[in-house]
């Protein structure tokens, strides 16, 4: 009985600490995998016909160029070339005639049947993702706790503005437009206006907000430093008490 116990809560502590390692590199690999086979084997395949292509590699058949860029070890590099192409990508959007290329580029792709339906709403999770940092800085300007979805019930929300001068002036009430994710995936929520009075300032980052509503409420903020430090904790072994000894010596 007490073994068993034991051995029980050994293995959800091992657990603990070794599954989040085994999924962030299992995302990491996966991803990796993902761009081989979409992006890098492409890159392989045409840096093989560029290499036949020069005549001083015409003793080189392409069977054997195949055996090495495609399927062996120089397969790395067309995802070296995956990643040097989108450096080189985000360089020159950075630059104004960058940026009115990629506008007409978009242009093209909204007014495209099919294409302009689905683009904008990738547009707009790819945006909330990779441009984080911006968008904190000109949609979220700090976090409150509101009395939602009814009085008594508090929810975490992002004020992206004031409320709408329309609805501010009928109220006659200084308004906030606030932004309540939902779990576990923040990118989609709900829209409120509320009266600032009935809103609590929170000390707390939009990372924080996230973190705490992708996993529903378990990791709170300052608790990543204490799930840090339980890993240095000594451990323990537990003795048996009197009970469990004598159904030790039963079984015995």
């Amino acid at each position: 009985m007490f073994a068993t116990k034991r051995f029980k809560n050994y293995f959800l502590r091992g657990l603990a600490v070794l599954l989040p390692s085994i999924l962030t590199i299992g995302v990491f690999v996966w991803g990796f995998r993902f761009i081989q086979k979409n992006i890098s084997h492409y890159i392989n395949i045409g840096l093989v016909k560029l290499i036949i292509l020069i005549p001083e590699t015409y003793r080189w058949s392409e069977k054997i160029l195949n055996e090495f860029w495609v399927e062996g070890a120089g397969s790395l590099a067309g995802l070296v070339f995956a990643l040097i192409g989108i450096y080189l990508v985000g360089l020159i959007l950075a630059s104004v005639v960058g940026k009115a290329l990629w506008r007409v580029v978009e242009r093209f792709i909204t007014n495209t049947p099919f294409l302009g339906r689905v683009y904008p709403y990738i547009k707009q999770v790819t945006d909330f993702v990779l441009k984080q940092a911006k968008q904190d800085k000109l949609k979220f300007s700090r976090v409150v706790a509101a009395e939602y979805p009814r009085k008594g019930v508090w929810s975490l929300g992002l004020v992206t503005g004031s409320g709408l001068s329309k609805v501010t002036d009928t109220v006659k009430r200084d308004l906030l437009t606030v932004f309540i994710p939902t779990s576990p995936t923040p990118f989609t929520g709900f829209i409120i206006m509320i009266p600032r009075k009935q809103t609590i300032e929170m000390d707390l980052s939009i990372e924080e907000v996230f973190r705490f509503t992708i996993s529903g409420g378990v990791i709170t903020p300052g608790s990543e430093h204490e799930v840090a430090l339980e890993k240095f904790k000594p451990i323990t072994i537990d003795k048996p008490d009197s009970k469990d000894r004598k159904e030790e010596d039963v079984e015995a």
